[in-house]
């Protein structure tokens, strides 16, 4: 790993959570952060720096079960609880947040849809290729126009003759969109919003890569440019998604991973900060023995112990049946705000050396800025929580 700060061992678990975890849960999340401290935490600093993705942990990720982990054991996934899933969320982007990203989009964007709209067909062709990591997916709703009115999209498919779609538009920040071996494409038609599956190296189909980003540097962001792609209705169509309540579902779940994967980059920067300020001396004295310091870490380990206590519950109730998208909101509208203010109060611990590649913070940092934006603004998040309490929509 680059420079002086190779992570940490332990979960920080200040009300102890971990009574309130089953075995298979504790299993899921100490695999998870075996694989995060032995293949992500040695080599993501350099990746960040060069603005790539790391490919090469991709297979091992899904020899690992790590993507679509909730879905059935008969596509070659795992069948886990929901919690086991936020858990393993949480190791991932406690490595990196572009590496939580690549699996919240292979399993919630697009191997959830397949699975839940998908035809027979559909799921026996792509889900076990995608939970194995011998195929990538990635998810097209976004477009430059239109981020948090997805309803306002461009994108237009029609039929063409018996059996046949033609699409038309953009899509804009795409994870994984270069390397996409399917996209899920949502577009207008005549009868509403509808998905698609698009392979790669269809004719008009291209993804151009999104450059210069000073956050999620470490990921792979594309734009999908649609001209005349002509798909065939039996491969390409989801026949159970008519309406923005397909696309905005496969979101609930990826917010609902994001929720958990937060805290984990959190966690992060909070054990960093924690270390740096028992061995950092000036004026005679470690600085964490300033009142100053100690007010920081009191406030990060109690918004953290919060966060994972939101999560926690709320991953109890999506395995009942019971969350509602805006309780997922709010995990995420909450843990992502109060998991920045981490990172950016670890900085100020860390003082100048805040900055380097030798700890994980700024790029943690950085990250967050982008989930605070993206599967839903925090003002968005906000809106639908007042939605949910006043029963008026302040976004309509």
């Amino acid at each position: 790993m680059s420079g002086a700060y190779a992570g940490f061992t332990h979960f920080t678990d200040f009300m102890d959570l971990e009574a309130l975890l089953t075995d298979e849960e504790r299993m899921v999340r100490e695999a998870a952060r075996a694989f995060v401290n032995a293949e992500v935490l040695p080599i993501i600093e350099c990746h960040a720096q060069a603005q790539t993705f790391p490919s090469e942990l991709i297979t091992k990720m899904g020899g690992l079960g790590f993507f679509g982990p909730t879905l059935p054991e008969q596509y070659g996934c795992a069948g886990l609880s929901s919690v086991a899933y936020g858990l393993l969320m949480y190791e991932l982007e406690r490595g990196d947040s572009g590496l939580r990203s690549f699996a919240s989009v292979q399993g919630s964007l697009v191997m959830y849809p397949i699975f839940t709209y998908g035809s027979e067909a559909q799921k026996d062709h792509w889900l076990p290729k995608l939970a194995s990591g011998e195929a990538i997916g990635c998810f097209g709703l976004t477009e430059p126009d239109f981020g948090s009115n997805p309803g306002g999209m461009l994108t237009r498919a029609e039929r063409i003759g018996t059996g046949q779609w033609r699409l038309n538009g953009t899509k804009m920040w795409i994870t994984n969109g270069t390397v996409a071996d399917v996209a899920v494409v949502w577009a207008r038609t005549e009868e509403g919003i509808r998905g698609f599956l698009v392979e790669k190296g269809a004719k008009g189909f291209s993804a151009p890569e999104t450059h210069g980003k000073w956050s999620l540097r470490a990921s792979n962001t594309a734009e999908l440019v649609l001209e005349d792609v002509v798909v065939d209705e039996a491969a390409s169509l989801l026949p159970g998604a008519k309406g923005l309540k397909g696309p905005l579902s496969c979101l609930t779940q990826a917010r609902y991973g994001i929720a958990w994967g937060v805290l984990g980059a959190a966690d992060a920067c909070y054990q960093c900060a924690l270390d740096y300020s028992k061995s950092r001396i000036q004026w005679g004295k470690p600085i964490g023995a300033f009142q100053l310091q100690q007010e920081k870490l009191a406030w990060m380990v109690t918004e953290l112990t919060k966060g994972q206590l939101l999560a926690l519950q709320l991953g109890r109730l999506k395995d009942q049946g019971q969350a509602t998208p805006a309780q997922v909101s709010m995990a995420k509208m909450n843990n992502v705000n109060a998991s920045l203010e981490i990172a950016r109060k670890a900085r100020t611990i860390l003082g100048a050396n805040g900055i380097l590649d030798e700890y994980p913070v700024m790029r943690h940092m950085a990250n967050l800025e982008s989930v605070y934006t993206y599967e839903g603004t925090h003002d968005i998040h906000t809106l639908i929580v007042g939605h949910a309490v006043t029963g008026l929509a302040a976004y309509e």
